[in-house]
């Protein structure tokens, strides 16, 4: 299938989870003619929703991708999941799409979910389409969602559409742009007379799209403010160049459920979304001349695509996902990866329907497919012509905030467990596997509950893999307070050589985590002695007398002890530091200490109260408040024992607003509550 880049279309779908975006594919795909039947979410037997996760949630965990044709273009879509925990899918979305479709319900407000997507993609500079869904349910309010959309962004949003009601039910349509209107019906839909009962809202809509579209063009603003008019072809090029330039975002509605409303958006897609051919410019590096060159969106020119997805199969192996950039993408080619510095030869290329490939030879500039077993090649890495590198910028990744122990459920299994969960962390860049070297559990970390239940259920079916995923532990540490001395001798009589060793130790805080020095003068323990007391010490540390949490800002000082020119010996030596360690700490004023995080929280103004009145609770402190891109950022510091589920409750608070970085600050004194706590 050889396709030019300028009838390309490469669309996100996104939007709030339970919106209808998975749906609104499937009727794209079979009026496309892709599909025979339109699939349904919750019987499990959509295109995109085909992992066995998708299916039992009945909801998409993982970026998915389709194709089909329609209007002489070819239109690759991307279904991206809604919920929160799957942002990472988001992004790489965002690097693979020319613009996005959100998808709303006709509630009469702005979802958090539809928010949340359109501020991404117009962070992104990404042209956006929003689809108003579900307007064949009894409580659906279109006049409603267009005013608060235009409340929320406003000089941006231009309704295009104007639905033809009965009773409750969407019948049609009268496009604004056209001046036509429609009737839908089972063969698709068919054009009408505009109802009466419209023709003055039309005339409205009109009046404000040619306002909208001369403030796109300076040669139309000139011509609106001769005439006072605008043509329909003046209209639609300056609405376009708006759509281009994410100065209008237009709104349509429709119902994806019933396959209504969606006929008329796909032309609409075809019409005013970027072709891929203009997405041209994409900022790239050149290794060689160490500098920022931009990508022309061509077919006749050196190769290079960047990978936006990777996904791990068993039994399949690996299948990275990318979009070409510039030239062609062949079979038997062999081309270089410029973040690994690694050559790839292309064995097997695929254009995506959902889980099916269809092998093709070849894939060409503005194009979206697959490639597999690929050793040496990940999510966002670049391929390209290997005597014309580039490097695109790598795709951001929202860092874990909600950390979980891991431990093999049976016994002999941890390398099946471990190993299935680095290759999990392979396919999903927002999901991590690391060591707390404080506790020396394995922890898994990702972006809340459903996230990291998701790469459990995954870990099971792709591995058969079995894991426990608990609350981790806090890695506490104890010190001391003030000087201290103490006597440790060790003496053991037997029928032969008996075991001797005696020292005397002061033990006094430091700023370092550990230091020993000796004080000993004339020779009341001998050289060869003295390493074996350190050593002693040494492996006391990890054990307080607290609560059995390792021991630092020590310092311990040998000063004096005695010897028997036959029983003693560095066993006895150590067995009496280790004898020392242990008067000598209880008696220095022994204090647990606790990890202490710096918390930088973004959230909307309204949620700031709640977000401080609980960090109050968790024995948080406030440092600062900054205003950052309609959020407020509040900077605090608070116990990390009191973070473990954080993530969670400030999704809660902040309706899925708010969001957070934590890093460790330093280690200090806990509360004696806190001690009591861990001595239960």
């Amino acid at each position: 299938m050889s396709i030019s880049a300028k009838d390309i279309r490469n669309i996100a779908i996104v939007g709030h989870s339970g919106e209808g975006k998975t749906t609104l594919m499937e009727a794209m795909l079979f009026n496309g003619g892709t599909i025979e039947r339109m699939g349904k979410t919750d019987n499990g037997t959509t295109v995109s929703d085909f992992d066995e996760q998708e299916i039992a949630r009945k909801m998409s965990v993982s970026l998915s991708v389709a194709y089909t044709s329609w209007g002489g273009a070819k239109l690759n879509l991307l279904d991206v999941p809604g919920f929160y925990d799957f942002e990472g899918e988001f992004n790489e979305a965002m690097r693979a799409c020319g613009g996005a479709l959100v998808v709303t319900g006709a509630g009469g407000t702005v979802t958090v979910g539809a928010e949340k997507a359109i501020s991404q993609c117009l962070r992104a500079k990404k042209p956006l389409i929003v689809f108003i869904n579900g307007m064949d349910k009894d409580n659906a309010d279109y006049y409603g969602t267009v005013h608060a959309l235009q409340e929320k962004y406003k000089g941006k949003i231009a309704p295009i559409q104007i639905p033809v009601m009965e009773g409750n039910k969407m019948t049609g349509v009268v496009n604004a742009l056209t001046g036509k209107a429609y009737k839908f019906s089972n063969t698709g839909y068919e054009e009408i007379p505009v109802p009466e009962l419209y023709v003055r809202d039309l005339e409205e809509m009109q009046a404000s799209l040619m306002e909208t579209a001369a403030e796109n063009d300076d040669v139309l603003l000139e011509k609106y403010f001769e005439d006072g008019f605008l043509s329909r072809e003046d209209t639609i090029h300056g609405i376009r160049k708006g759509i281009f330039s994410i100065n209008v975002i237009p709104v349509m509605a429709g119902s994806a459920l019933q396959n209504k409303g969606v006929i008329n958006l796909m032309n609409e897609i075809v019409k005013y979304m970027p072709e891929a051919a203009e997405r041209s410019g994409l900022p790239a590096t050149d290794p060689v001349k160490d500098a920022v060159v931009g990508v022309e969106c061509v077919e006749n020119a050196p190769f290079c695509a960047q990978v936006f997805k990777t996904a791990v199969d068993p039994f399949v192996g690996r299948m990275n996902y990318l979009r070409v950039c510039r030239g062609a993408l062949q079979t038997g080619m062999s081309v270089l990866n410029t973040n690994t510095n690694a050559t790839e030869r292309i064995n097997a290329l695929y254009l995506v329907k959902g889980k099916k490939l269809e092998a093709v030879n070849s894939i060409g500039a503005g194009d979206i497919g697959a490639v597999s077993k690929l050793s040496n090649t990940g999510t966002g890495d670049t391929l390209c012509a290997e005597d014309t590198p580039v490097v695109f910028d790598a795709i951001p990744f929202p860092k874990p905030v909600l950390f979980l122990a891991v431990y093999a459920s049976v016994r002999g299994t941890e390398d099946k467990v471990f190993g299935g969960l680095a290759r999990l962390a392979d396919e999903d860049k927002s999901f991590t596997v690391t060591k707390n070297t404080g506790t020396g559990e394995t922890l898994v970390g990702g972006q809340g509950e459903v996230h990291l239940e998701v790469i459990k259920k995954k870990l099971k079916a792709k591995f058969g893999a079995d894991a426990d995923f608990r609350t981790p532990a806090v890695a506490y540490k104890e010190t001391i307070r003030k000087s201290a001395t103490a006597e440790g001798k060790y003496k053991k009589q037997t029928g032969g050589h008996g075991q001797y060793g005696h020292c005397k130790m002061r033990f006094e805080p430091c700023e370092k985590d550990f230091e020993f020095a000796e004080e000993v003068v004339g020779g009341s323990v001998p050289k060869q002695y003295i390493p074996a007391v350190e050593k002693g010490i040494i492996e006391c540390l990890p054990n307080g007398v607290l609560a059995g949490y390792p021991v630092i800002r020590v310092k311990a000082v040998l000063y004096d002890g005695s010897y028997h020119d036959v029983d003693s010996s560095e066993a006895a030596f150590k067995s009496a530091a280790e004898i020392a360690f242990k008067e000598g700490i209880k008696n220095a004023s022994p204090v647990l200490l606790e990890p202490i995080s710096r918390l930088k929280i973004a959230v909307p103004e309204q949620f700031v109260g709640d977000v401080m009145g609980d960090l109050n609770k968790r024995r948080g402190r406030i440092i600062g408040m900054d205003a950052q891109d309609e959020m407020q950022v509040v900077t605090a510091e608070a116990p990390q024992g009191e973070l473990l589920t954080y993530a969670t409750s400030l999704r809660s608070m902040t309706q899925g607003r708010g969001k957070f970085t934590e890093t460790f600050a330093r280690y200090e004194q806990a509360p004696d509550a806190v001690l009591q706590n861990l001595k239960k």
